[in-house]
């Protein structure tokens, strides 16, 4: 399968910069036409008190506003939102998107986001379960006639309706490297995802995917496998370090691709070899031209040819 590109947008724009914001998006995205796949909003309320923006509103914005590209979360925090209610809400955005959305989500994680907004925090295996029956729930509003009714362990739904049906259906990624949402992810999802993982880990987990497969019968050919976090790149090591120490959470290649085009491949190459054929990357330094060159031109038909 060929090796498909993803751009991570940032959470939201810097306090009293949203016309930037905006202003950047328009220089940085249309160049990636053609070269990228997809865009990617990532689900958080907030980050300390730097401005979040909501993600379901983004998406719908960049749908609209980006025909070219495919729209995803990168992941939905499951309990955030009514899972009968998120599978019309994508339902709908596939049909208005003519078939560009990706349903990424996961089990949730950020403690002070559910504190926040009022939302029950359960222990992991309880968030787990819960989002396995949120997918069961999508899969059955998606794919089946009339009123639909479910009886899981945490979510229900009782004569629900869910039209117009997903046409073509909504790809699902499920996002986490614990074994439980791994097996999940495997019985369930077209694509799993890790973030900020270096090689090694990125090797063991997907060790640990394969096993889930072989365990539930599933052709792990038919689920793909993608990692999601930053790119630094520059024409030296030094100017990619640079962009790499930019940012308030610093990256090195441990949890991050920083280097020159010929590097960052070489990079890439690694988790190719093991099965990894999507990268979402947050291009740091963005929308600086030189960046997106370095990006098309040089890093991505390295990548694209293994």
């Amino acid at each position: 399968m060929a090796v498909d590109f993803g751009l991570s947008l940032l959470f939201g724009p810097p306090k009293g910069q949203t016309g930037k914001w905006l202003a950047d998006l328009d220089a940085s995205i249309p160049a990636l036409a053609g070269h990228f796949r997809s865009l990617w909003m990532t689900d958080h309320f907030f980050w300390g008190g730097e401005p979040t923006c909501e993600a379901w509103t983004v998406m719908s914005f960049l749908a609209s506003h980006f025909p070219e590209f495919e729209i995803g979360p990168m992941v939905l925090g499951q309990s955030y939102r009514n899972p009968a209610l998120l599978a019309l809400m994508a339902t709908t955005l596939q049909s208005l998107s003519n078939g560009r959305f990706i349903m990424g989500i996961g089990a949730g994680w950020k403690e002070d986001e559910y504190l926040a907004y009022d939302y029950d925090y359960p222990r992991a295996g309880i968030r787990i379960e819960q989002l396995e029956d949120t997918l069961i729930i999508f899969k059955k509003l998606w794919t089946e006639s009339g009123k639909i009714s479910y009886e899981g362990k945490h979510y229900q739904v009782v004569d629900a309706w869910c039209e117009p049906k997903p046409e073509p259906m909504i790809p699902i990624v499920v996002g986490g490297a614990g074994e439980k949402t791994m097996r999940l992810a495997a019985k369930y999802a077209d694509m799993w995802n890790i973030s900020d993982a270096n090689i090694t880990r990125f090797t063991e987990r997907a060790n640990i995917l394969q096993r889930h497969c072989d365990e539930l019968g599933r052709d792990s050919s038919t689920l793909r496998r993608s990692w999601f976090g930053r790119l630094a790149i520059g024409k030296t090591q030094a100017e990619a370090e640079y962009y790499a120490n930019s940012r308030t959470n610093k990256y090195t290649t441990d949890n991050a691709f920083v280097g020159t085009p010929e590097q960052v491949a070489e990079q890439m190459a690694a988790f190719v070899a093991v099965g990894c054929d999507y990268f979402m990357v947050d291009i740091i330094g963005l929308p600086n031209p030189d960046i997106i060159g370095l990006v098309t031109e040089e890093l991505l038909p390295k990548v694209k040819s293994l």
